[in-house]
């Protein structure tokens, strides 16, 4: 007789690194912009025993909830199965009061950023609820289940940081970008940075072009090489990660549908509806059909191909984004942009943005995910 034996819980790397990220995310978002520290001569605890805000919105406190919820489920989920069911909640909501405590304290020394009981209050329930949500999605997620069926049938056992890198692909895309799937461009920043160092004005991306100027044809190229190479790497680093008897080509659309999903809400949210579609220029439209066809063939190709693809497409993306100069339609663009309605994800949306791929080639490139598949 024989006896079917279950897998025993085991912990999530998914999630552990997960909650690593999302911590970053939270860090920098707090922080943002990280200039102007100073001693303004109140105590770093003074808030706590202030008054409320007399001007604060509903939209403002909702936002603090919720951009804590998912900490507060990646707790109870790293957690897991050391710490369950109670201890899980009373975990998130602690781990909640130490960060978003720790966040509005420093806030004080930022005197572009003002500390606020409220702020804590609404933050330490997005983690509660987050909390309590991931211990009762535990079972869905972590323990025996369709979810966690599919993800051993359809993916490798060490695909998890490189699926948490395939699913900020979509959020990279909030914060707005000259061109389509143009992440990583630094240029401008650091144009800025040396500008301030020389007292003068200084064009990193004027230097590295050495004075060539393009032409409007050329600047379109460059344009769809961008949207192309992008998207051609970020899919063929969801494929290196699938097993024979995955659905590739669904899951590949899905990511891409989802992706351009979140380019058009977030466009239609910072700037207003009209916008919605701003992203679909001609040079983006054309970058897109060749990345589709790139990806028809490359889907086809030995995993270790298409790892080394995926490198050398973002390579280039990044190095298109960083010598093309501005792009004046989307200078014209940002102009309606409300930046005061997400003032608080501003920092993290653009450090998403300009680290993506990074994180990418940081995964395609590591030793321990550059195993052979047969």
């Amino acid at each position: 007789m024989s006896v079917t034996r279950e897998h025993p819980p085991a912990a999530s790397t998914f999630a552990r690194v997960g909650l690593l990220m999302y911590l970053l995310l939270i860090v920098y978002a707090s922080l943002f912009p990280f200039a102007g520290w100073r001693d303004n001569g109140i105590l770093p605890y003074a808030f706590l025993f202030g008054p409320l805000p007399h001007y604060w919105t509903v939209f403002d406190a909702l936002t603090n909830v919720v951009g804590y919820i998912p900490f507060g489920i990646l707790v109870a989920f790293a957690a897991y199965p050391h710490v369950r069911s109670t201890w899980a909640i009373l975990l998130a909501l602690t781990a909640g009061v130490l960060l978003s405590g720790s966040m509005e304290a420093a806030q004080t020394f930022l005197p572009s950023r003002v500390s606020s009981n409220l702020d804590l209050y609404t933050n330490v329930a997005g983690s509660l609820a987050g909390g309590i949500a991931g211990v009762f999605l535990t079972p869905t997620f972590l323990e025996q289940s369709r979810f966690l069926s599919l993800r051993r049938h359809w993916f490798f056992d060490d695909a998890g940081r490189g699926l948490i890198v395939a699913g900020l692909w979509p959020l990279a895309q909030i914060y707005p970008q000259a061109y389509l799937f143009g992440h990583g461009q630094l240029s401008p920043i650091l144009s800025e940075w040396i500008s301030a160092w020389l007292d003068e004005s200084f064009d990193l991306a004027a230097v590295l072009r050495a004075g060539i100027e393009l032409t409007v044809e050329q600047y379109w190229l460059a344009e769809t090489a961008i949207t192309a190479c992008g998207m051609t790497g970020a899919v063929l680093l969801l494929l290196v990660m699938l097993k024979p008897a995955a659905p590739r080509a669904p899951l590949a659309l899905l990511l891409v549908a989802a992706t351009l999903a979140f380019k058009t809400l977030a466009n239609a949210l910072l700037f207003n509806p009209a916008n919605a579609f701003s992203w679909l220029t001609p040079g983006a439209l054309g970058g897109l059909m060749f990345g589709g066809v790139m990806l028809f063939g490359l889907s086809f190709a030995p995993a270790v191909a298409q790892r080394r693809i995926a490198v050398l497409m973002l390579a280039v993306s990044l190095l298109f984004v960083n010598l093309l100069p501005g792009n004046p339609y989307f200078a014209a663009t940002l102009q309606s942009w409300v930046q005061g309605k997400f003032l608080n994800f501003n920092g993290a949306a653009q450090f998403l943005s300009l680290m993506w791929p990074a994180f990418a080639l940081w995964f395609l490139l590591h030793p321990t995910h550059r195993m052979k598949r047969k």
